[in-house]
């Protein structure tokens, strides 16, 4: 961490052990501005501190002492309950945030405690008035409002420079370590006010009242329900998202304010301190010892018995929707293979926006951009079991699979479907081959596993795909590297089952001088390696044979950025980079292949440089075209076109195939838009 006013760095390491002492250092936090609003002006208006706001953070912190000690409620005033350190979630545990308490300043807390204190009042009152439904209902309904205060009023409630406002605590579903935080008046005009929040909740109440049709909730286990066989014409479910979410921790933070506002009048629903976590079906033992049983096999297992329960509950003619948005093909594999095990037919599947575009999660992220919506029948015989006895042949579902593949995928494209969204849309439909039947064999007896059949399928909308990428050209002429590049940029092209390096989290772990695992920020375009492998080998492509184009680091694989290929295409070695604090000579520069060159050679106009050998590939030579771009060489790209690529119409195709796939503002979209132009202007 380097401080912005004298530019010393600390490590990681040292700014942990010296925040756990302080419970994460949100309860004696440093006051740096105050963000003023006038009645007749417009905007925002910052100062620095005076006395008098010191005071008044100074006289929280004696506020909130007193009432503690004045407290004499069974339940305690600020949540006590522990923090689990899951990586990559709760990182703030490594900074000593060890109870959900420690996420609130003072003043945050005696905010939080006063609304609480009030919400139960109210309640009180209106029971002692004769009105004990209409005191359930307003105590329910205000015990939001306490919790939306508290999402937007705790010390990881950033400041957003962009829109000036106040960010809620839950930009994702995780905790991370912020450096610096607001605290909202709640009493202002402005964001995050009482008044605003209330709105809210008034908001879905007048949109309730229009629904003729209320619903019944129940809490119970989605592998025991109450209902008997065959009750429900149709079922529909979100159920959990492998190891995406950590719902049950999450849900700590709004269920302990719950609990302070309405334990009273929902004493069965607040038994416990914290959410129950012991059944969850999550995969999280990779994150967390304490969930070390629950791992893919136990989020298969739970996931099949509440499928089965599902099944039974359905009408034999009935029908089921399960709702799925995961980025990891490890997660869809669980998922399905606990539908087909517990007898479902999958028929079709459907992307539905159901995501915010602007959420923070879905900026560079590898979150996909709608719900993928399985629809299912149950494989059922007449007395409601499960049909055992259908048996499919390999060959025969190979010759159905890609023209189920090519009939479908087209009309996702015409509707605007495309990159991850398209692929796990295609599953519906391949899976019903495949789940039609109680298992497949091939010709020697061999029983076709799930994962075997999903390889197949990566294969053919993988083969279609470039078919839609490459339209009216032949893209089988072109190599390997070419195809996967296309492919890989089209699979982000919703920003789902992937993203930029510079997006992801670092490794959460402590480690010897505080560096992270991921060894910090990288650029490049990233997939889940898993899902690159499966992509590549549709292709005909493989990973471990492009190492100059593709670099796999851990679970993940990046393509790597043009520039960073300069030295494998123009043959020369980067040279390192210069220390921190040493300054270059000034008769040296740095060349776009990263080489050292001479005043004397600055000199020679850009025309007279040697070019590049041309590359093995058309897509290294496009690359060699665009950097030569990207340098300003612009004597040096004319000669590149005329003597090289002037007549390869396969890598124009390329070019404006990559044109439209790069990402929008990228260097490369600009790039390659900028060797087209040169071309077009030089009558090509």
């Amino acid at each position: 961490m380097t401080c912005p006013l004298c530019g010393y760095t600390t490590t990681v390491e040292a700014v942990r052990r010296q925040l756990k002492v302080r419970f994460g250092g949100a309860n004696d936090a440093r006051l740096i501005c105050v963000v003023r609003t006038y009645p007749n002006r417009v905007g925002r208006f910052y100062r620095l501190p005076v006395q008098s706001d010191c005071d008044a953070i100074n006289a929280s912190v004696l506020e909130l002492k007193n009432r503690i000690i004045k407290n004499h409620e069974p339940t305690a005033l600020i949540p006590e309950g522990e923090l689990n350190h899951l990586r990559g979630f709760f990182n703030v545990v490594l900074y000593g945030m060890t109870k959900w308490g420690d996420l609130f300043s003072p003043r945050q807390a005696v905010v939080l405690i006063t609304l609480v204190r009030l919400v139960k009042e109210v309640g009180k009152r209106d029971k002692q008035l004769g009105l004990e439904d209409i005191a359930i209902a307003v105590q329910t309904c205000l015990a939001f409002l306490v919790d939306r205060m508290a999402d937007g009023n705790s010390s990881l409630s950033r400041w957003q420079p962009t829109g000036q406002k106040i960010s809620n605590t839950f930009g994702r579903q995780a905790l991370p370590m912020v450096w610096d935080f607001c605290e909202a008046n709640p009493f202002c005009e402005s964001t995050r006010n009482l008044g605003s929040m209330l709105d809210w909740i008034v908001g879905v109440i007048e949109q309730e009242k229009y629904n003729t049709n209320p619903g019944h909730a129940d809490v119970a286990s989605a592998i025991s329900h109450s209902l008997p066989d065959d009750a429900a014409d149709a079922i529909f479910t979100d159920p959990p998202y492998y190891a995406a979410v950590p719902y049950a921790d999450l849900s700590d933070f709004f269920y302990s304010w719950l609990k302070r506002s309405l334990s009273d009048i929902y004493p069965r629903l607040f038994l416990t301190s914290l959410a129950p976590k012991d059944e969850e079906c999550v995969s999280l033992a990779h994150r967390a010892a304490m969930y070390r049983n629950k791992n893919n096999e136990w989020f298969e297992k739970m996931m099949a018995q509440a499928c089965s329960e599902a099944r039974r509950i359905v009408k034999p003619d009935g029908i089921g929707v399960f709702v799925f948005a995961n980025k990891e093909t490890s997660g869809w594999e669980a998922m399905i293979s606990a539908l087909l095990t517990s007898g479902w037919v999958i028929t079709s599947s459907w992307p539905i926006d159901t995501e915010m575009g602007s959420r923070l999660r879905a900026m560079n992220s590898a979150a996909l951009a709608s719900s993928v919506h399985l629809v299912c029948r149950p494989r059922e015989n007449i007395d409601g079991s499960v049909s055992i006895d259908d048996i499919g042949y390999w060959s025969d579902l190979l010759t159905e699979l890609p023209k189920r593949i090519h009939n479908w995928m087209p009309g996702l494209a015409s509707k605007g479907v495309v990159g991850a969204d398209a692929i796990f849309s295609c599953l519906g439909p391949a899976l019903e081959i495949y789940s039609r039947y109680s298992r497949v064999e091939k010709a020697s007896g061999e029983v076709v596993p799930l994962k075997e059949y999903l390889e197949e399928v990566w294969a053919a909308v993988s083969h279609e795909a470039l078919g839609i990428i490459f339209e009216g050209v032949d893209c089988l002429s072109l190599e390997e590297d070419a195809r996967l590049t296309a492919m890989w940029l089209w699979t982000l092209s919703t920003g789902g089952n992937g993203g930029s390096f510079e997006d992801q989290e670092p490794e959460d772990d402590e480690v010897e001088g505080g560096v992270s695992g991921k060894g910090g920020k990288m650029k490049g375009i990233v997939l889940e390696y898993d899902a690159a492998r499966k992509i590549a080998q549709g292709l005909g492509a493989h990973l471990e044979t492009l190492s100059t184009l593709v670099e796999v680091n851990g679970d993940m694989a990046r393509l790597l950025p043009v520039s960073e290929r300069t030295p494998y295409l123009f043959g020369q070695s980067v040279a390192p980079a210069s220390k921190r604090g040493h300054k270059k000579k000034k008769d040296q520069q740095t060349t776009l292949s990263g080489a050292i060159v001479t005043q004397a050679e600055q000199a020679r106009p850009s025309s007279e440089l040697s070019l590049p050998a041309p590359g093995s590939t058309v897509l290294d030579r496009l690359h060699q075209a665009m950097l030569l771009f990207s340098n300003g060489r612009s004597d040096a790209l004319r000669r590149f076109i005329e003597e090289e690529i002037g007549q390869d119409q396969g890598l124009w195709s390329l070019a404006q195939s990559l044109s439209a796939l790069y990402p929008i503002g990228s260097e490369e979209r600009r790039w390659v838009e900028g060797v087209l132009s040169k071309k077009k202007s030089m009558g090509l």
